[in-house]
């Protein structure tokens, strides 16, 4: 999908307020509600626009402990990783797993809990229990420089 200068301004403002009403982003972006409305159907349509939500703030809510875990795997064979990936998709503490490279990590996690005890507790009882894990290695937030859902529109 070739992208014009309305599907990146809508691309943009949605992106810093997913809660803005059409006709708002229509008057921002210079066009009227109805061919607004399309772009963005369009734009969902073709898989940029992947959802909307809503951003929490994690301590807030008792989760000060934020994680970024190495994992690594004894055997690299899609059937490992596949089941690897399945398993860890069922906990609510990894806010994102990416498979890497040039690490000793084959997969790079970011939790949050509430405390060491929390994460005591995600790691032995619910990581480690994955097969196929063989080695984990943490790194403790100290504190978050940059957080960004947005991703440049060029």
């Amino acid at each position: 999908m070739k992208l014009d200068r309305f599907d990146k301004a809508i691309l943009t403002i949605l992106q810093t307020d997913g809660h803005i009403s059409n006709q708002e982003l229509a008057e921002h972006i210079g066009l009227s509600a109805a061919p607004c409305l399309r772009r963005v159907k369009a734009l969902e349509q073709a898989g940029l626009i992947t959802g909307y939500q809503a951003l929490v703030d994690a301590k807030k809510l008792g989760l000060s402990l934020m994680a970024l875990i190495g994992i690594s795997m004894d055997q690299h064979t899609p059937e490992r990783f596949a089941n690897f990936e399945r398993e860890i998709t069922n906990i609510a503490e990894v806010l994102e797993c990416l498979l890497i490279t040039g690490q000793q990590s084959d997969y790079l996690l970011k939790v949050v809990v509430k405390d060491m005890d929390d994460y005591q507790h995600l790691l032995l009882h619910k990581i480690t229990k994955i097969a196929g894990v063989t080695g984990v290695h943490t790194s403790f937030v100290l504190r978050n420089v940059v957080a960004r859902a947005k991703v440049p529109v060029n």
